[in-house]
């Protein structure tokens, strides 16, 4: 398994999402990406992570971004987590875990005997496919950056 860098083509993906339709990277070119891999749905940080996503989503509108977020959960799972967190971006489900593997971000061993957990990861990708930003967390406990992550989707043109 290669380990992606800033600079590298993101990955393409085509993943289900919580409402049932699949949705493919490709159809984001021309767009900024803000692509977040959280562990599991209904947890503590990952309610905490996607909720201030929702909170700022005007945020990442007014710099033309859009906000996907991955999990492994079962796009039925994410569809609930979805509408009770009154979610504003799309929600996939990789529950066969190969999007989380191309981005280099899956548990092995997560914990409690639970395998393939997607990592907390942040990748924001330009209107070009090509990956500006990445960060990869080894603790589920960490947020990213989002500092950071804002400043790069500013400066993209």
């Amino acid at each position: 398994m290669s380990i992606l860098r800033i600079g590298d083509k993101a990955p393409g993906f085509k993943l289900p999402s919580s409402e049932k339709n699949m949705v493919e990277l490709q159809s984001f070119h021309g767009k900024k990406v803000l692509l977040l891999f959280f562990p599991m749905a209904f947890s503590g940080v990952c309610t905490k992570e996607l909720c201030m996503m929702r909170d700022a989503i005007s945020d990442y509108s007014n710099v033309d971004a859009e906000v996907l977020a991955i999990s492994v959960d079962s796009y039925f799972t994410l569809a609930k987590f979805k509408e009770l967190n009154n979610l504003p971006f799309t929600v996939l489900s990789d529950f066969n875990k190969d999007t989380s593997r191309a981005y280099d971000c899956l548990h092995e061993e997560f914990g409690l005997g639970l395998r393939g957990v997607s990592k907390r990861s942040a990748f924001v990708i330009d209107r070009e496919g090509i990956i500006c930003y990445e960060e990869i967390l080894e603790n589920p406990g960490d947020l990213p950056n989002f500092e950071s992550i804002n400043k790069i989707l500013v400066t993209i043109k």
